[in-house]
């Protein structure tokens, strides 16, 4: 009997004849798991915040809400799509470095927890607006220290960045709080990387960091009411990496935890997550369209590709390695062969997965990316070629939910305005 891919009992043939492909599949209970395999080891002082730019589908947000999860955003989409969701606005906080006018006019509005400035000159508009509405604008400052990550797959700090303001900047802003009276300078921030699979690593940038809030509030007379230390948890992918031990990490940071907020009781310590939370739980799955032989090599060419996974294909690594791929429809065949699994678009760089070990490989076959569910349509070209974005399906207690419809073409071209070359009416032109 040949062995299928299952969500919580679902076919993913099942799951392809009502739903199509290619499609990305999210399993409930393991956001759940993955959720509370932390939460219920790490110090009940450190609050973890979902971080929506890893998987902004609002019922992925919803869900980890659920489980108890705040919200960490960054741009109008974002937050209007966690209040939506239900996260309360003091459950939320807004980072970026290129916030716009309307984003931190919205942030005070809402009255979120807090905006996390990333420049100075930020900090002078959210003054400004926040004067022009008589509230005063809660505020946590990102710092980029001078001490670099470990063993990141992306460093975030610690280098000429466009991100946080200079560790040595901030110290030189004695005045800062008397220059801004109507910004209440509350917090401090650093995330200096992602994808880290070391938990000595995590311990240390968090005991560091923290260390840096105490010096810099202690500095600025700032009263430290709240702590971002980042996060940067990561998923392993690729041959030779090991997922983080949960129990080893809180193991190391639980004291730092505890310490700290014996020093600092009524200060609010925040650690954002994203792909660390959702990666696991999302599958992406591809129909195989046909299969050739070129010049000695095999191809499966699929319905879906890189404007839908660009993460699968190594963006921002140096090195390209495949994610963990499998013929889903036949699991109990051993891999035999090694295939590139390409897409449909008009262009080399459509190679989701080279020389992937699978069985024979055929037409009508269900290719499988697992570990998908962070980074998929939410860093791809969704719009290269006007495929669109593929239909994303939450299976959560034995039930299936459509969470995102598949675009259709109407869709793609409705925000489109026909130009005629043929009318003579005046053109939209600004007054």
């Amino acid at each position: 009997m040949t062995v299928e891919f299952q969500v919580q009992g679902v076919r993913v043939s099942e799951l392809a004849r009502r739903y199509g492909t290619p499609l990305f599949v999210y399993d409930g209970t393991v956001l759940r798991d993955r959720f509370h395999g932390l939460r219920d080891r790490l110090h009940p002082a450190m609050e973890i915040f979902y971080s929506l730019k890893a998987n902004p589908n609002i019922s992925i947000c919803a869900l980890l809400h659920s489980f108890g999860a705040r919200a960490e955003v960054s741009s109008l989409v974002e937050l209007t799509t966690a209040l939506r969701a239900g996260v309360p606005p003091q459950q939320v906080i807004f980072l970026g470095p290129g916030k716009s006018r309307q984003e931190l006019a919205a942030c005070l509005d809402t009255g979120i927890h807090a905006v996390v400035c990333e420049s100075i000159p930020e900090v002078a508009l959210v003054d400004e607006l926040a004067r022009e509405r008589g509230v005063r604008a809660q505020v946590a400052l990102r710092v980029n220290p001078r001490f670099a990550v470990k063993r990141s797959g992306l460093a975030m700090g610690g280098k000429p960045r466009q991100f946080g303001i200079d560790e040595e900047e901030l110290f030189g802003q004695t005045d800062l709080v008397k220059r801004f009276p109507d910004v209440d300078v509350m917090g401090v921030q650093v995330y200096m990387g992602t994808r880290i699979l070391h938990e000595a690593v995590i311990v240390e940038n968090t005991t560091r960091i923290l260390d840096l809030a105490e010096r810099l509030a202690a500095a600025l007379h700032l009263e430290l009411r709240m702590v971002d230390v980042g996060g940067g948890l990561g998923v392993s992918y690729f041959d030779g990496e090991s997922d983080l031990d949960a129990q080893v990490l809180t193991d190391g940071l639980n004291p730092v935890i505890e310490d700290f907020t014996a020093r600092h009781p009524g200060t609010r310590l925040i650690m954002e997550l994203g792909r660390y939370l959702t990666a696991e739980a999302g599958t992406y799955v591809m129909g195989v369209r046909y299969t050739k032989t070129s010049m000695g090599e095999r191809f499966a060419v699929a319905d879906g590709g890189t404007h839908h996974h660009m993460a699968a294909v190594g963006i921002g690594s140096f090195v390209k390695r495949n994610f963990p791929m499998a013929v889903l429809n036949r699991l109990d065949e051993l891999p035999t062969e090694e295939w590139n699994v390409t897409g449909p678009l008009c262009t080399p760089g459509d190679t989701i997965g080279k020389k992937v070990p699978l069985p024979p490989v055929r037409p009508g076959d269900l290719i499988g990316v697992h570990r998908s569910g962070a980074y998929g349509p939410t860093a791809s070209p969704g719009l290269f070629l006007s495929h669109g974005y593929p239909a994303e399906v939450l299976v959560h207690e034995g039930r299936c939910h459509l969470v995102r419809e598949r675009d259709s073409p109407d869709d793609l071209l409705q925000r489109q305005r026909l130009y005629d070359p043929t009318a003579h009416d005046a053109a939209d032109v600004p007054h």
